[in-house]
């Protein structure tokens, strides 16, 4: 059980929480844990003191675990401080739940804390504190997590490639597109394939990268390699038309696409032939990038598509026809 008179300003609380905090001596964890939500739906800032005095003191799992999780919805310093140092505790599902409710803050302020933890030996410990800080943007996470790159441990560098692809700054483009394709772990590679997608569309060293990815040994590598390539409008049609015999279905359809993004017509008669694949969703894809390429001679195999007995292909035949005859009228 757990005494918190020691942590609190008892003339600052709320009337209704005297009860609730008096049912933390008992000596029951579930009546402490239901205490805690009771306080919890009180909604009151003096009351985080309470929440935080759980998360650091209560001898069960259960209500730590609670108290983590309802931390959740405060962004204080302190709160980040106790959820940080709950990233500690000897329970998973705690250290776990502290994650997740650091993941979730918003106010840039939190920042300052997060940073102090990125430094912290512990691998869970760094990828959790990098991970708080992804969506906070705040520019002063790009040294940390720059250095983040080279740790041992894939899972802080995942952590680490996804806050500076959220930062965008091109000082990062080297390190990444490194990973991009000596990675030892294919989720790393992948990630860091998608974060070059904020690169200048004439960076050769990024446009060789992702080339090399796309040939990668994991599928899923491949297919965002397509994909970024076709964000940027990396001048790599022949790589990409290649791609477009790739085992993988998904590979293919993310290929396609980027080829359309591209509008190099020379890839036409390669995507022209998937109009008749049995994957709708790749048929679907090769009308949508006739139609970015806008040549009239794909008009006569778009026009037999518009018998194709999947609504979805007929209408991006359709929608196909209509850019060509415009752009070519």
């Amino acid at each position: 059980m757990t005494d918190l008179s020691d942590f609190l300003d008892t003339g600052a609380l709320p009337a209704q929480a005297g009860a609730l905090i008096e049912r933390f001596r008992d000596a029951d964890p579930a009546v402490r844990r239901i205490a805690l939500l009771d306080l919890a739906d009180i909604e009151d800032p003096a009351l985080v003191p309470v929440l935080i005095a759980a998360l650091r003191n209560d001898p069960s799992a259960d209500v730590r675990f609670e108290a983590a999780q309802i931390l959740a919805a405060w962004e204080q310093a302190p709160v980040v401080e106790a959820l940080c140092t709950a990233l500690l505790d000897n329970d998973r599902k705690v250290r776990e739940a502290a994650a997740q409710s650091l993941s979730e803050l918003k106010d840039p302020d939190a920042a300052a804390v997060l940073r102090r933890w990125v430094e912290h030996a512990d691998p869970f410990v760094k990828q959790s504190a990098l991970r708080g800080l992804r969506e906070l943007r705040d520019a002063d996470a790009f040294d940390p997590a720059l250095a983040a790159l080279a740790n041992p441990h894939s899972g802080v560098r995942l952590e680490a490639v996804s806050v500076l692809g959220w930062l965008k700054d091109p000082r990062a483009l080297a390190g990444l597109a490194a990973l991009a394709t000596t990675d030892t772990g294919a989720d790393v590679r992948r990630a860091a394939v998608g974060a070059l997608g904020f690169a200048p569309s004439g960076d050769r060293g990024v446009a060789a990268a992702l080339i090399r990815a796309l040939r990668d040994d994991a599928w899923q590598v491949r297919e965002e390699a397509a994909t970024t390539l076709g964000k940027l409008r990396a001048p790599a049609t022949a790589e990409l038309i290649a791609a477009l015999d790739d085992d993988y279905w998904q590979v293919r359809l993310r290929a396609t696409r980027a080829l359309g993004q591209l509008r190099d017509a020379d890839a036409a008669p390669a995507v022209t032939g998937l109009l008749t694949h049995t994957i709708s969703n790749l048929r679907k894809e090769a009308a949508l990038a006739l139609g970015e390429f806008r040549i009239r001679a794909s008009l006569d195999a778009l026009r037999t598509a518009l018998e194709d007995p999947d609504p979805e292909v007929r209408k991006a035949v359709r929608i196909a026809i209509q850019q060509i005859e415009e752009a070519t009228a």
